[in-house]
């Protein structure tokens, strides 16, 4: 297999996981793809965990598919942690290790759009696409330029006394689904 294939199936597979049944499945390709071609980087030492998460998922990936850790070490697993990975991991723990309810369904897509839509990138569908507003956008975040109560990053939190841009992601995340439960 070539490191294009594999790289191909990879991404498809991450969007499968996030898919929105409400809109086509590549109604937002070339922001997804934008997403997993921008390296996330951090500058609160925690959210290192947030990039080790975007790396296992490579090999969950390998695991649910079949694929032996060497390949993903060789073929995928040679360029740092995307920002899609890591939105993608972290939605799907979330979902997995915080807000787990059989009753209700798998909600990984829901966590990561909702983090989309506070990024502001919800309008930046394959028809009305400009990267040098998705570049903008991104920047704010990694650059924790958006405002305190997380307005333009991952997560708004509406009534907060922290300023979210001296939290780490974990944080945030969990003071959002506080507020919204």
């Amino acid at each position: 297999m070539t490191r294009e294939t594999l790289n191909r199936e990879y991404f498809e597979w991450m969007c499968q996981l996030i898919y929105d049944p409400a809109y086509p499945e590549t109604a937002f390709e070339k922001l997804l793809h934008r997403l997993d071609h921008i390296d996330f980087y951090y500058s609160i030492a925690m959210d290192a965990n947030r990039e080790a998460d975007g790396i296992d998922l490579r090999y969950r990936f390998a695991y649910e598919r079949g694929y032996g850790d060497a390949m993903i070490a060789s073929l995928i697993d040679i360029r740092p942690c995307s920002v899609l990975e890591m939105m993608v991991a972290l939605a799907n723990r979330c979902e997995e290790q915080i807000m787990d309810d059989p009753d209700i369904g798998d909600r990984t897509g829901q966590w990561f759009w909702n983090m989309i839509i506070n990024l502001g990138l919800d309008s930046m569908d394959d028809k009305h696409y400009d990267e040098t507003y998705v570049n903008k956008a991104v920047s704010r975040f990694l650059n924790r330029k958006y405002a305190k109560n997380g307005s333009g990053g991952l997560f708004t939190i509406a009534n907060t006394r922290e300023d979210l841009r001296q939290a780490e992601i974990w944080y945030q995340m969990c003071w959002y689904l506080d507020e919204i439960l």
